[in-house]
């Protein structure tokens, strides 16, 4: 199998390189979540590497779960992204699979829901706060993103 599962970091390890600070002692950390911009409701379980969002409800086993999750990016590119695809000369995929259309809603679904709030919130008059916002621009270049590999 060309992913090397002993070469993803942990997924602890993984949201201090990007930029996720975890605070808590014990099995469970707890940081914002890089998915819907939510300042305190990503959990990562030092042990198993699982992870979950307590607001938007995503959640994954690993750290590629996660990347996947952030970057909209298929397994076996998320895979290489993080270094853990090695191509050892066996048949196998000679390019990403297909972004089925289940893919895109499990990604992109805490972003449309998340959008929807937002632009439900601006056309009652209520300004976003500024995290808000930034959540929301994330979440649209997820969206854009996708759209774009797909076409």
């Amino acid at each position: 199998m060309p992913l090397t599962r002993e070469a993803l970091p942990p997924t602890e390890t993984y949201c201090d390189a990007h930029g996720i600070p975890l605070a808590g002692r014990g099995k469970w950390r707890t940081g914002p979540c890089p998915i819907h911009g939510g300042s305190d409701s990503l959990r990562v379980n030092t042990i198993s590497g699982g992870w979950v969002c307590m607001s938007c409800g995503a959640s994954g086993g690993d750290a590629l779960a996660l990347h996947m999750a952030i970057t909209g990016l298929d397994f076996v590119a998320a895979a290489k992204d993080l270094g853990a695809w090695v191509e050892d000369g066996r048949p196998g995929p000679t390019k990403a699979a297909a972004f089925s259309a289940r893919d895109a809603l499990t990604v992109l679904g805490p972003d449309l829901h998340l959008a929807a709030i937002v632009i439900g919130d601006v056309r009652r008059g209520v300004v976003p706060a500024e995290q808000d916002w930034d959540a929301f621009l994330g979440a649209a270049a997820r969206v854009i993103h996708i759209a774009e590999v797909a076409r």
